[in-house]
C-alpha cells in the first residue's frame, strides 16, 4: 500500500459515521418513494387514506428546514380549521409540517365537515407530489398565479431565514394573497379582523413582525413552537387572535416606539432558523 493510500484511509469511527449517514439517507428516500406512490393513489381515488408524516422528508439545512413536532403542527392546523367554512381559503407559506397536519385533519374529518381551500407555497419541489403545491421563492413575492390575489383569509407562515429582507418580502406575499380585512368592533374598544395569521419565527424578529403585520393586530403569544430535532435558537409564535387553552397574547410586548423602528434584536446579519449565518438570504 502506498503512502498516498495510507493518507486516504478513514478511521473505523469515520467509516461507521459514513455508513450511518448513507443508511439514514436511503431510509428517507424509501419513505419518500412510498409517500409519493400513496399520494398518486389518493389522487386517482384508488386508495384509502393513510396518515401522512414529515418523516418522509429529510430536513435540508441549506434550505433552513427545521420541521415542527407533530403536536405543534397539529395545534396550529386546528386553529386554522376552527370555524372554517367551504368558502374559507387557507394559505400555508414555507411551513410544510403544518400543511401535512392540515391534510391529515381534513382527511379524517366527518364527511359533512367544511372543506376549505388549502394551498402550500413552498420552495422545496419534493412537495410537488401534492396538488396543493405551488412553487414559491420569497425573493419574488408576487411571482404567483394571478388568480390567487386577494382570495385568502387564513395563513400559517414561517419565513425560512431570520433576515429583514426575507421577513419583509414574505409579508408582501401575505398582503397580496389576503382578502380585504373586515373588522368587528367590541365594547372594550378592540377590533377583531376576520383575517387569521399564525406566524412562527425567531425571537430576534419580534419588533419587525409587529411592524409588518400591525394592520391586522399581530402580537407575540405564549405558545412555543418546538421543533422535532430541536433548535437552539429561540422561536416565538405570533398571531392576531387568542385561543382559549392553547395560546394567549404574551404579557410583555414591544412598545409602540420599538415597533415603529422595526429594529431587529440580537446579533446582526442574516441567519438560518437555527441562528447560523448565511452569506445572503436573497
Amino acid at each position: 500500500m502506498s503512502e498516498c493510500d495510507d493518507e486516504l484511509m478513514l478511521s473505523p469511527e469515520a467509516l461507521e459515521a459514513l455508513k450511518a449517514f448513507y443508511t439514514e439517507r436511503d431510509a428517507h428516500a424509501e419513505k419518500f418513494a412510498q409517500l409519493q406512490a400513496a399520494a398518486e393513489e389518493l389522487r386517482a381515488g384508488r386508495e384509502a387514506y393513510v396518515p401522512l408524516s414529515m418523516d418522509a422528508f429529510a430536513e435540508d439545512w441549506n434550505e433552513s428546514q427545521f420541521w415542527y413536532t407533530e403536536e405543534v403542527a397539529t395545534t396550529i392546523a386546528k386553529q386554522l380549521l376552527d370555524g372554517a367554512t367551504d368558502e374559507t381559503a387557507i394559505a400555508i407559506i414555507s411551513v410544510p409540517s403544518v400543511f401535512i397536519a392540515l391534510k391529515n385533519l381534513m382527511a379524517t374529518a366527518p364527511a359533512d365537515a367544511p372543506k376549505p381551500k388549502v394551498i402550500l407555497l413552498e420552495h422545496d419541489n419534493r412537495f410537488a407530489i401534492f396538488p396543493e403545491f405551488i412553487f414559491y421563492d420569497y425573493a419574488y413575492p408576487f411571482k404567483l398565479p394571478a388568480n390567487l390575489k386577494g382570495t385568502f383569509d387564513r395563513f400559517a407562515c414561517d419565513p425560512p431565514f431570520l433576515a429583514e429582507d426575507c421577513q419583509t418580502k414574505t409579508a408582501l406575499t401575505l398582503r397580496w394573497l389576503s382578502k380585504a380585512a373586515k373588522f368587528t368592533p367590541h365594547s372594550d374598544g378592540r377590533f377583531t379582523p376576520d383575517i387569521k395569521l399564525v406566524m412562527c419565527t425567531g425571537e430576534r424578529m419580534e419588533r419587525l413582525v409587529h411592524k409588518l403585520h400591525a394592520s391586522i393586530g399581530v402580537r407575540t403569544t405564549d405558545f412555543e413552537p418546538t421543533h422535532a430535532r430541536g433548535l437552539s435558537n429561540e422561536f416565538y409564535c405570533y398571531a392576531n387572535f387568542e385561543v382559549e387553552g392553547v395560546w394567549k397574547f404574551a404579557a410583555a410586548q414591544p412598545s409602540a416606539a420599538e415597533v415603529s423602528t422595526g429594529a431587529i434584536t440580537g446579533g446582526g446579519g442574516d441567519a438560518r432558523k437555527d441562528g447560523t449565518p448565511v452569506a445572503s438570504a436573497a
